[in-house]
């Protein structure tokens, strides 16, 4: 499996005939550097964690642009479909769903969900971690937002990750030493990308905090350049 971060919560997943985007956020993000095209070319899915800007990202106009289709909770599914999403897969917390040649699992994350229209915040349902399994490859856990929560040990019981993505940035989200905690308290993960820091000025800048957290943890820590592809076997 190649994984690419592209900043923020933003990242890209390719592996047998799947190109999966989770939370597709480009314009506006200030961690983005290249080509929204160029990252997004031949998108097949589009996973969503949550109804943040920052996390809903380009979903609208990169479904449109590829034909990707959009798995996300059932409350955001119909939002964008009013925004004129085709292709969606509506699915909720502790639920699976089989997108052709892997699976998507929805389970919990400790924040909010919700976008402003003229000045009125509209609820888009509960805020979810993505769960991504298939044959052959690692599975994936990204944790959307979240803060540390004790179920996360039956989410390793349930689903034993390989990989998690993991938010760090502090404020809106664990900070560093919360987030290294989640880590070495409920998985045991062969890789962690750390993400959500470094984009907006009142977010941690940098990973270095988590990083020096899991200091002689045996956990492979990733931080990735943005838009270089790392591979995990």
């Amino acid at each position: 499996m190649r994984i690419i971060w592209f900043g923020h919560s933003a990242f890209r997943l390719d592996f047998g005939s799947a190109h999966v985007l989770i939370d597709p956020f480009f314009t506006g993000n200030p961690a983005f550097e290249g080509d929204r095209k160029a990252a997004t070319e031949g998108a097949t899915h589009i996973l969503v964690t949550h109804g943040h800007g920052d996390h809903v990202g380009d979903t609208v106009e990169i479904a449109a642009e590829t034909g990707a289709k959009v798995v996300t909770n059932y409350d955001l599914c119909m939002w964008l479909g009013s925004k004129g999403v085709k292709q969606l897969e509506p699915m909720n917390t502790g639920g699976t769903v089989d997108v052709g040649g892997f699976r998507v699992s929805l389970v919990r994350a400790d924040h909010s969900a919700g976008m402003s229209e003229a000045g009125v915040t509209v609820p888009l349902g509960l805020p979810n971690g993505v769960i991504v399994r298939a044959e052959g490859e690692p599975t994936v856990y990204h944790m959307g937002d979240t803060d540390i929560f004790g179920d996360m040990a039956l989410i390793q019981e349930i689903y034993r990750p390989d990989v998690l993505m993991v938010p760090v940035g502090d404020r809106f989200t664990m900070g560093a030493d919360t987030a290294a905690l989640a880590v070495t308290r409920f998985f045991k993960p062969k890789a962690v990308f750390p993400c959500h820091y470094g984009s907006f000025p009142i977010v941690d800048q940098s990973a270095d905090r988590f990083v020096a957290a899991l200091d002689g943890s045996g956990v492979q820590v990733i931080v990735p350049h943005k838009g270089t592809a790392v591979t995990v076997q």
